[in-house]
């Protein structure tokens, strides 16, 4: 086995990883959707971190000193808060949406970083790319259709997520050279598990004992995720990988449909299809420009 993997390149083997964990995190937002269809959003947000930050624990144990030494908690802080944000938000919508709606709106998540680079970490960005920024918004707006008969305060939620996610990531972007990533990866699960914990048994609902095994796991699906992430992120540029992040759409799609039995309308299908696109071409930009 050793030397058939040794024969893989790292391109290879990292664009696997990032398949699988977009995969992973497909299926745990499928679970989370049947989940808040009768429990509060809060309380699945909840079961998330808890799994995630016992799992956390556990690998980081024999090194836990060394990893939660931080000189950046207030950054840490904010760039945690922001995630938990994403995450309620995006599991919020999930009981009003469609799967394939919700995962279209929320990948304008990285058109968002780019904006947001320009002001937070002061970095250039020229006519091209700000044209494919606002034919991806073009597209969220297509899904939304706001002044619409169809349209829904929920379908801000995706959007709310997308932006929190995308300050989420300029937090991890302004941290990457002075904190390990175990370091962001357990604060990221420690202040989500504390904040949802402080708020969860405001509309905590009794767990069907049906439902014990599925609430308290499907968390680990976010934490393997989040392993594997690392692990391709330590074989080759993260910049690499970000076009196979758009293959969530697809699987969303595909549990929406195998589970929930949710066709997506043609306006989620075209408004999408010009978020990927702009994605992409704001994507291929940046690698023209960088040095």
């Amino acid at each position: 086995m050793k030397i058939f993997l040794s024969k893989i390149s790292p391109e290879a083997k990292s664009i696997a990883l990032i398949i699988m964990t977009v995969l992973l995190f497909s299926t745990q937002d499928a679970i989370a959707k049947n989940l808040i269809q009768s429990y509060p959003p809060i309380q699945v947000v909840w079961s998330r971190y808890t799994s995630q930050t016992v799992v956390s624990l556990i690998i980081l144990l024999p090194i836990i000193g060394t990893v939660l030494k931080t000189k950046n908690v207030g950054i840490q802080l904010l760039r945690s808060t922001f995630l938990f944000v994403a995450t309620f938000c995006f599991f919020s919508s999930l009981k009003y949406l469609q799967l394939a709606q919700v995962n279209a709106v929320f990948q304008v998540a990285p058109l968002f970083v780019t904006a947001l680079s320009v002001f937070v970490l002061r970095e250039s960005v020229g006519v091209r790319r700000w044209g494919g920024v606002f034919v991806g918004m073009l597209g969220a707006i297509i899904i939304i259709r706001p002044g619409s008969t169809t349209f829904s305060l929920a379908l801000i939620l995706p959007i709310g997520a997308a932006l929190s996610y995308a300050s989420y990531l300029i937090a991890t972007k302004y941290l990457s050279n002075e904190e390990a990533a175990t370091t962001n990866f357990l604060y990221t699960s420690l202040i989500g598990f504390v904040l949802a914990s402080f708020l969860a048994p405001t509309t905590w609902t009794p767990i069907n004992p049906s439902d014990l095994f599925t609430f308290f796991s499907f968390g680990l699906l976010g934490a393997l995720g989040h392993l594997f992430i690392i692990l391709a992120f330590r074989l080759i540029d993260a910049s690499f990988l970000a076009p196979f992040t758009y293959l969530q759409l697809i699987f969303a799609s595909f549990w929406g449909v195998y589970l929930f039995a949710e066709i997506p309308d043609k306006f989620t299908i075209i408004g999408g299809v010009l978020i990927v696109f702009s994605g992409l071409y704001v994507w291929l930009r940046e690698q023209k420009h960088k040095p």
